[in-house]
């Protein structure tokens, strides 16, 4: 809770949620954050009383969680999160993202050192595998957990799903064979059916080559969060394939 209280305190930005104040009394331990009103992406995508997601709504969180990340990669002292995932990215009224939840962040390598040494934590089928075999943590160990995420707003499935059939349960391993391709009707099995078709081909290409990009094994090959969200923005203009909602109106008869 200290570390959390310190970062916060130290770091503002509109894509991370505002700490407005703590207590630390005996053994009474709280933190008070600022209201956000629709909640969590986890709840959002896979919430059955929720309403779906549209194409232009997931790239808005997707862009906006890039941005949080981005900041906290690019400080003047990087800063990793190693906790990036749909339950920690919290959303306003206006599906605004912000990351919470701040008490697993680390400070990135000093100097000349390339990682951190640490003890593996974290959710399961987020963290990065140099991270799970190793312990060693880099600003790329971020990159590869965006990567899930980005890929759970593309398909709407689970990270890790045990009701699914065994080839199935993890996300990662199921969706490469699609993401692998360059071919919209392959990658068009993957895409989220919640979504009705209503998204663009293109946008959707692009973000599953981003996707596949920051789920590299390597994590030199994996981009900076600063390139991923360079990549991101444009994505919200493309409009091929995606339907407005038609209303007729019928004309009113001469009286």
């Amino acid at each position: 809770m200290q570390a959390e209280v310190v970062l916060l305190g130290q770091l503002r930005h509109p894509h991370l949620v505002k700490l407005i104040g703590y207590c630390c009394e005996d053994e009474h331990r709280l933190l008070v954050y600022e209201f956000m009103a629709r909640g969590s992406l986890e709840k959002h995508l896979y919430k059955r009383y929720t309403a779906s997601l549209s194409w232009s709504t997931r790239l808005k969180i997707a862009i906006g969680a890039a941005k949080g990340l981005a900041f906290l990669h690019d400080a003047a002292k990087p800063i990793i999160y190693r906790d990036f995932k749909t339950s920690n990215i919290l959303l306003d009224s206006d599906y605004l993202a912000k990351l919470s939840d701040f008490g697993l962040a680390k400070d990135g390598p000093d100097g000349d050192e390339t990682h951190v040494s640490t003890r593996v934590m974290g959710t399961q089928g987020y963290a990065a595998p140099e991270y799970i075999m190793t312990g060693h943590l880099t600003t790329k160990s971020d990159v590869y957990s965006f990567g899930v995420v980005l890929l759970e707003l593309l398909t709407g499935r689970k990270v890790v799903d045990k009701n699914r059939p065994t080839r199935e349960q993890s996300l990662v391993e199921w969706a490469r064979p699609y993401f692998l391709h360059d071919s919209p009707r392959r990658l068009d099995r993957a895409i989220d059916r919640n979504l009705d078709g209503q998204y663009s081909a293109l946008a959707a290409q692009k973000a599953a080559a981003m996707a596949y990009r920051c789920l590299s094994v390597s994590p030199k090959s994996r981009p900076q969060m600063s390139a991923v969200l360079e990549a991101l923005e444009p994505l919200l203009a493309m409009e091929d394939g995606v339907v407005e909602p038609f209303v007729y109106t019928a004309p009113q008869e001469n009286k």
